[in-house]
């Protein structure tokens, strides 16, 4: 299994795989125009992606990072997210945040690639999506931002 890492047009940025990440359609509708995605292709065809927005100055987000279910825990999105990471601060951006929920594989995910929690949005998914998002048995509420400071490594 040979992956690659691949910046492609939001418009090729396959839609099932965001909505895994992003149950909303019209979210991802609404942030894609502007971001930039990148693939992960396993032998040729995409087996992740991942969006990212930019923001203030030097300041970016991970709007959505998912892989395939039936590729999943093989480091894909490790790959994906390691890409992103090495890449903003190459290109010296000053930021990279994330939004994720307050519990669940996403949050240690995240920390282990050195993110941090600087912010909590309280009751952000019952304000923001139509439908309840459930994980393990438990809905989400609040989103907790995370985030890598590049001027404050080292």
């Amino acid at each position: 299994m040979s992956t690659t890492i691949h910046e492609i047009a939001p418009a090729d940025a396959p839609m099932a795989l965001l909505l895994l990440a992003d149950p909303s359609e019209r979210k991802v509708r609404a942030y894609l125009p502007a971001a930039r995605c990148f693939a992960a292709l396993v032998d040729g065809s995409i087996a992740g992606v991942c969006a990212v927005v930019p923001r203030a100055p030097g300041s970016h987000e991970l709007m959505n990072i998912a892989v395939d279910p039936a590729r999943q825990q093989r480091g894909i999105g490790t790959q994906l997210l390691t890409h992103v990471i090495d890449m903003y601060r190459r290109e010296g951006a000053a930021r990279l945040e994330v939004g994720t929920g307050t519990f669940g594989y996403q949050l240690a995910f995240y920390q282990r690639h050195g993110l941090r929690v600087f912010q909590i949005d309280r009751d952000f998914f019952l304000r923001n999506y139509d439908e309840a998002i459930i994980e393990d048995g438990i809905q989400h509420r609040d989103m907790l931002r995370l985030a890598i400071d590049y001027r404050q490594e080292g």
